[in-house]
């Protein structure tokens, strides 16, 4: 199996990454990113690219894949709706229109959050895009995954690229036992994810086309 990733170099995307380097099945690993990740593995390959609202240039390095994991995103904090949109939805459909084009039936993981808002009419301006993202993606000719899991613990190293979130990680993490146990349908983990994702690509998988914390647990175990 053939893998491209988007957002390596993420909390979610190391997870990912992780997952994809370990399972057997996966026989290449390509990663687009902005810079080099800084590791080396057999299955790896890195393409250096900067405007994700254009990746024509990317179409010889797209085809023959069996799965997209779009792990890319940002933090609504300090940025307009037009700025989040343009990351959030714009990008992520530029990857998802790529890669679909050269490869009939792929499947597409996009990572999304708990509390998204399907309707795209709610208040919470982050919810709404990201449910726009979601039900454009979902309308697309090709095999797609919404990922919404709540909390997320780090695990083999992985890091936030938001400062935010690794100050929230460094004060909270230690408690993640205690939110496992009493908030199970709302905590996961790095390595939970990466699992989950593979799973969604093997034949004959039982699963809805929006998945929850409780189910990527459940995928991922």
């Amino acid at each position: 199996m053939n893998i491209v990733i988007f957002g390596a170099s993420g909390m979610v995307g190391h997870g990912v990454l992780r997952a994809c380097l370990l399972d057997p099945s996966v026989t290449g690993v390509l990663v687009v990113s902005r810079s080099p990740l800084g590791v080396s593995h057999p299955k790896l390959r890195e393409v250096i690219h900067q405007d994700f609202t254009d990746l024509s240039a990317l179409a010889p390095h797209l085809s023959n894949l069996d799965a997209c994991f779009y792990c890319l995103g940002t933090s609504a904090a300090g940025r307009s709706e037009a700025e989040y949109t343009r990351i959030t939805y714009d990008f992520t459909l530029t990857a998802a229109r790529a890669v679909s084009e050269q490869n009939p039936g792929i499947t597409f993981t996009y990572v999304s959050g708990e509390g998204t808002d399907s309707t795209e009419r709610g208040r919470t301006m982050w919810a709404r895009v990201k449910g726009r993202t979601e039900n454009a993606l979902l309308a697309m000719p090709m095999n797609a995954y919404m990922f919404r899991p709540g909390y997320i613990q780090p695990l083999h190293g992985a890091v936030s690229k938001t400062r935010l979130y690794r100050v929230m990680y460094t004060l909270v993490s230690w408690l993640y036992p205690v939110l496992r146990r009493i908030a199970p349908s709302h905590t996961t983990t790095t390595e939970h994810l990466g699992r989950a994702m593979l799973a969604v690509t093997r034949p004959g998988v039982e699963c809805p086309r929006v998945l929850d914390s409780r189910e990527i647990n459940r995928l991922g175990a």
